[in-house]
């Protein structure tokens, strides 16, 4: 949680001069901003202000985008004159129901430093065009946070949506308590409970939202509050048999021994594989890990073996068919998902889970010389293809489908002996050659090469893209392998490659390196 500038009790308009209070909310649709809207004109209207809100819908960021504007004023003799839309630079108070939205109103230039009080949830609702880009496509939250700093006049800024969650309510709900707590209007806090009270729907819940926001803003004033930048995130707790928790404290302690720089991606490494499979495979991890760290460069504060720690856990961890399966059969999954969707207890919830796999996965699944010899015969390849290459929908809310994932799920066992295991491994160690190989001539080229297994990740159709982009990226590195830029061109490569899901910026830059090689 962010503020700048300590936040005032509140400010009262002089009725002499009919000033008029200017608010907009930026909100996208299921965020509630049309019920905060009509709450802010009640406590307007009971505090005898007159008050007009009007509304423009959009498609400015995700579809539904709205800016919802309030303008209010002490009544008097006269009517005063509102506007309809908000302009730039004449804007008091900014109400931003996620990140983006707070960014958006500083670029439309609502937020001005001589006025305006920016009140913000740092937590992402991710735009279409953000979850589309093969790699990281996550806009900046921090340039936002930047730039707020620089453009408000006083800001408040912390998770309003967790809070709103966590009361069982929405975001519309904290948003408001946020909003009164800020002493941005000048309305006592029982007159904004009270407009909530009088709408007459899930009033408690609502409530309690309220209530978190309001004190997380009052309490930022005097510095109680943790900010989100200072507060320690602890990996879960592991819990299991005895057995099994020693075998995983005798794990947790070698990477305990490991230097400081490597422990830090070592142990999330180490959980993920061993979540993945076993406490043998987490074994096989840390010898990998170790592996790199004698060959690494403590002059270099081991950043090799870091990118190492982080991608060989990933390479391990791979999504197969049991994978999958067993993720959507997970108690927490459904926690999750019904947390999502507020799911009342008495309410029932109907899961359908998608399920699409290619031959190349049903083949996957045998062991690993049977899969070999069906892969090679293109018959069977098409016979796999037309039995099981179909979208099937399996409802998991059903005892059918459940066990069915359930038991394919629990076949983690038989994984280290089908073809896919054999194929993610050998793939596996022939990635950790070619970085290697570039020891100690070009340690930078070593590094960069370690971060292109981000370019294979996810399952099925996703899977092969990634690959294929990988297998391209490698042939480059091959062809600038000798020169003194070559770790450079590595990463172009690879950000070329995470850029489009075509890959069109991938073969251009390969056009690139090929003119000049």
């Amino acid at each position: 949680m962010t503020v700048q500038e300590p936040i005032l009790e509140g400010r009262t308009p002089d009725p002499k001069v009919d000033q008029i209070i200017k608010l907009a909310v930026m909100a996208v649709g299921g965020q509630g901003g049309g019920v905060l809207t009509n709450w802010i004109e009640a406590v307007g209207r009971a505090g005898g202000y007159a008050v007009q809100a009007t509304s423009v819908a959009g498609v400015a960021q995700r579809t539904g985008a709205t800016i919802y504007y309030i303008e209010m004023a002490p009544s008097g003799d006269r009517p005063p004159v509102f506007s309809l839309a908000p302009a730039a630079g004449d804007v008091d108070i900014i109400v931003a129901a996620e990140m983006m939205e707070a960014g958006r109103a500083i670029l439309r230039g609502f937020v001005t430093p001589d006025r305006t009080t920016l009140i913000a949830s740092t937590h992402r609702a991710l735009a279409v065009s953000e979850k589309t880009v093969p790699g990281d496509g996550i806009a900046s939250s921090e340039e936002v946070r930047a730039a707020a700093e620089i453009a408000a006049q006083r800001m408040i800024m912390f998770d309003m949506e967790k809070a709103a969650i966590e009361a069982g309510s929405v975001i519309s709900a904290s948003l408001f308590g946020a909003l009164a707590g800020s002493g941005a209007l000048p309305f006592a806090r029982e007159d904004f409970e009270a407009a909530i009270r009088v709408s007459g729907r899930g009033v408690e819940p609502s409530l309690r939202a309220f209530a978190s926001g309001y004190e997380t803003a009052r309490k930022s004033v005097s510095g109680e509050a943790e900010s989100a930048e200072t507060a320690t995130t602890k990996g879960p707790a592991v819990r299991g048999p005895s057995r099994l928790m020693a075998e995983w404290n005798a794990l947790a302690a070698e990477v305990g021994a490991l230097p400081e720089a490597v422990r830090e991606l070592a142990l999330p490494g180490l959980r993920k594989v061993v979540d993945f499979q076993d406490m043998a495979y987490g074994r096989d991890y840390l010898g990998r890990v170790k592996a790199v760290l004698a060959r690494d460069d403590a002059a270099r504060d081991y950043l090799l073996t870091r990118e190492a720690a982080k991608y060989i856990a990933n390479a391990m961890a791979y999504d197969d068919v049991i994978r999958v399966a067993d993720i959507k059969t997970r108690g927490s999954r459904f926690a999750r998902v019904k947390a999502e969707v507020r799911v009342k207890d008495d309410t029932l919830l109907h899961l359908t889970e998608y399920m699409h796999p290619r031959a190349e996965e049903i083949a996957g699944m045998l062991p690993a010389g049977l899969g070999k010899r069906i892969e090679a015969d293109p018959k069977w390849m098409a016979r796999l293809d037309r039995w099981f290459n179909k979208g099937r929908r399996l409802r998991t809310d059903s005892l059918p489908s459940f066990a069915m994932l359930y038991m394919l799920g629990g076949m983690r066992g038989w994984r280290r002996r089908t073809l896919r295991h054999a194929i993610e491994m050998e793939h596996l160690e022939n990635w950790l050659a070619s970085a290697l190989a570039h020891l100690p001539d070009n340690y930078d080229l070593a590094v960069e090469v370690l971060r292109c297994r981000r370019l294979v990740k996810g399952y099925s159709d996703t899977h092969a893209r990634g690959l294929s982009k990988f297998d391209r990226v490698m042939e480059g590195v091959t062809l600038v392998a000798g020169r003194d830029d070559a770790a450079d061109w590595t990463r172009r490569l690879r950000e070329a490659a995470l850029r489009d899901e075509k890959g069109e910026g991938l073969d251009g830059a390969l056009q690139t390196v090929r003119s000049f090689v």
